[in-house]
C-alpha cells in the first residue's frame, strides 16, 4: 500500500498517479486518508499528554504519603485513575482510527510511474517491441522462418489435442468442471518439459528455486495485494480460512514478509514452479476456449527483491530474460507497456508478453513482469538496512510469468502444424525426448 509519508508530502502526485489508473474519487480517498491520519496523530498526542500527567501524579502520591496527607494523597489517586479511564479512551480510539487507517489504505491503489502510458484499457496499450513482421507472406520472426502452417490444417490448438489425444477437456469437466483440462501422453510430457525448461533456464540466469505450498493464509494474501479480493478471483477453503494461490507470487513473496535484510544480499532472485488457481468470475465467450483461460494452470514465476536504486535495472533483467524464453520457443511475440488504466491494482509499471495464436488469428498473453515499487513492501514489512545505516528502509518487490504454460502450449501447438505432424522447437527437444507429435 502507498505510504501515509508518500501521501502527505507529495499528495498532489499521487492524486495525479491514481487519476492516471483511473481510480475514481481519488482526491476524495486521500483527502478521507489523510483525515483518519490526523485524528489518530491528534488522539496520540492526547494520549501522551495524559500518561505524562498521569506519571507525575503517580509520583506525588508517594511524597504526599510521607507527608501525612492522606487525604490529598487518595485525591491524587483518584485523578490518576480517571487520568488512566481516560487514556483507556483514547487507545480505544486511536486502534479505531488505525484499523479504518489501513482500510482505507487497502483501497487505494498503487501510482504508476511517469513513463506508463495514459490510457483507459488494452487498446491504449503500447507495443514496445515485436518480432513479427510480414515478408511476402511469410511471417519472419527474428532471424529464423516459421514453418508456414499447411491451410487445410490450420486447426486451434483444442482440435489439435483431441486430433493427437494431448489433452481432454471434457473428462476435466466430468473429474472437476469446466477449466480443469487432463493432460494426456505427449501433451503431459509437453507440459512436463516446459516446466523443466523454464525453471532450468532461471537456474541459469541466477534464481534459486523454491518449492512453495499453493496454499496461504490471509496475512500472505494481504502481503502482496491479492486481499481484499475485490473481484473475488480467489478460491477460499472457508473453514479453515486458506486460499488457494493464483501464482506462486503470493507464497515467494511472503517469504520475506516481517524480514529486514542486509543490503549486500540484494538483489534476491527466486523463482518457483507451483500450480495455479482463479475463479476467472465473469468469463465467458471464444476468449475462454480451450487452454484460453484455466481455473488451474501450470507456472514458473520469477520473483526479485531489490533495493530502489536498482529495481529498475532488475525490472530490464526480467524483460529480457521471458524474451529470451520465448525466442528459444520459436514464438512470434510482442511486448507491450500497459497503459495506467490497464495496469494491475499493486504495480507501479508493468509489461505484457504476448504470443500470436496462428489459428485462433489474434495475441494471447503469456506473462505480465512487473515493478511494484514499495507498494507490496509496506505491506509485508519487507526493509532492508542500507550499508553503513541503522535505519532499516522498504524494499522494492518485482515479479512476473516466466512463463504461463497455457496460452505457451496452445501458441507452440498452432504455430508449428505440419504435414508430419507438431514440429518441437529444438530448444525444447532435450526436455521432451521427442521432436515431433504425430
Amino acid at each position: 500500500m502507498l505510504t501515509l509519508k508518500l501521501i502527505n508530502e507529495e499528495t498532489e502526485r499521487v492524486i495525479r498517479g491514481l487519476e492516471k489508473k483511473h481510480f475514481k474519487g481519488a482526491a476524495e480517498a486521500i483527502a478521507a486518508v489523510q483525515a483518519t491520519d490526523k485524528h489518530r496523530r491528534e488522539s496520540q498526542q492526547q494520549l501522551d499528554n495524559l500518561l505524562a500527567e498521569s506519571k507525575k501524579k503517580a509520583a506525588e502520591i508517594g511524597a504526599l504519603m510521607k507527608q501525612g496527607l492522606r487525604e490529598e494523597a487518595e485525591k491524587a489517586k483518584a485523578a490518576v485513575a480517571e487520568l488512566k479511564e481516560k487514556a483507556k479512551e483514547l487507545e480505544t480510539a486511536m486502534d479505531e482510527s488505525q484499523r479504518q487507517l489501513t482500510e482505507q489504505l487497502c483501497q487505494i491503489p498503487n501510482i504508476p510511474y511517469d513513463e506508463v502510458p495514459e490510457g483507459a484499457a488494452a487498446e491504449d496499450n503500447v507495443v514496445v517491441k515485436s518480432n513479427l513482421k510480414e515478408c511476402d507472406g511469410t511471417d519472419t520472426v527474428g532471424s529464423w522462418t516459421t514453418n508456414p502452417v499447411v491451410e487445410s490444417a490450420r486447426l486451434p490448438h483444442w482440435e489439435l489435442a483431441k486430433k493427437y489425444n494431448l489433452i481432454d477437456f471434457d473428462l476435466g469437466v466430468k473429474i472437476t468442471g469446466a477449466g480443469f483440462p487432463v493432460y494426456i501422453g505427449k501433451g503431459a510430457q509437453l507440459q512436463r518439459a516446459l516446466i523443466n525448461f523454464f525453471l532450468d533456464e532461471a537456474r541459469k540466469a541466477g534464481y534459486t528455486e523454491i518449492m512453495p505450498p499453493t496454499v496461504v493464509n490471509a496475512a500472505s494474501g494481504y502481503g502482496t495485494g491479492q486481499l481484499p479480493d475485490k473481484e473475488g478471483q480467489m478460491y477460499h477453503a472457508e473453514v479453515d480460512d486458506f486460499y488457494l494461490i493464483p501464482t506462486a507470487e503470493v507464497p515467494v513473496t511472503n517469504i520475506y514478509r516481517d524480514v529486514i535484510l542486509d543490503e549486500k544480499d540484494l538483489p534476491i532472485k527466486n523463482c518457483a514452479y507451483t500450480q495455479c488457481f482463479r475463479r476467472e468470475a465473469g468469463s465467458y465467450g471464444k476468449d475462454v476456449r480451450g487452454l484460453n483461460r484455466l481455473h488451474e494452470f501450470s507456472k514458473v514465476e520469477i520473483v526479485r527483491i531489490d533495493t530502489p536504486e536498482h529495481s529498475k535495472e532488475s525490472h530490464a533483467e526480467m524483460l529480457a530474460h521471458v524474451e529470451g524464453l520465448l525466442q528459444k520457443l520459436e514464438l512470434p511475440y510482442r511486448i507491450l507497456r500497459l497503459c495506467g488504466g490497464d495496469q494491475s491494482f499493486t504495480s507501479a509499471i508493468c509489461y505484457d508478453f504476448e504470443v500470436y495464436s496462428e489459428a485462433q488469428g489474434r495475441w494471447l498473453e503469456v506473462s505480465s513482469v512487473s515493478n511494484f515499487d514499495t507498494y507490496q513492501a509496506n505491506r509485508l514489512k519487507c526493509r532492508y538496512r542500507p550499508a553503513g545505516s541503522k535505519k532499516p528502509e522498504l524494499c522494492h518487490t518485482l515479479n512476473g510469468s516466466a512463463l504461463a504454460l497455457p496460452r505457451i502450449v496452445a501458441a507452440l501447438l498452432e504455430n508449428n502444424q505440419t504435414d508430419e505432424g507438431i514440429r518441437i522447437p529444438k530448444a525444447l527437444q532435450p526436455f521432451t525426448g521427442f521432436d515431433i507429435i504425430d
